[in-house]
């Protein structure tokens, strides 16, 4: 089986600095890397609102998943990345707004720090395109 690998990014400047993707797609299996709330500028959307980051990157995931193909439907897990664990709460009714009626896996793992201290949320996401 040979499956056809595309690489996407998102804009980011340090995507093409660093060299890497912001999502690949192999066949139907779509993996989203680690992604945060900073805008081109550098500045950071929500600053200390757990909520406002996640639904900003969530939202962001659904754009990117359309370029591949795929769609909210299509995803299997979800993994945040929180600087304090005491968020759970705001990060989880974000989630539960765009994913409650897809059920994907969903994990919340405490972390001591982002890139900027006013940075609450990174998240990472797996879709599997169902035909």
């Amino acid at each position: 089986m040979k499956l056809e690998r595309k690489n996407y990014g998102s804009g980011a400047p340090l995507e093409d600095k660093a060299g890497y993707s912001r999502m690949v797609a192999v066949g139907p299996f779509v993996k989203i890397g680690g992604t945060t709330s900073v805008l081109p500028d550098g500045s950071v959307y929500g600053e200390n609102d757990a909520y406002a980051q996640t639904k900003f990157v969530l939202e962001k995931f659904a754009g990117l998943l359309k370029q591949a193909g795929a769609g909210i439907k299509d995803v299997v897990s979800v993994k945040v990345y929180a600087t304090d664990m005491k968020h759970g709460a705001e990060i989880a009714r974000a989630y539960s707004e765009m994913f409650f009626d897809v059920r994907p896996l969903f994990t919340v793992v405490g972390t001591t720090a982002l890139n900027r201290p006013t940075q609450l949320v990174e998240i990472e996401l797996e879709a599997i395109i169902a035909e």
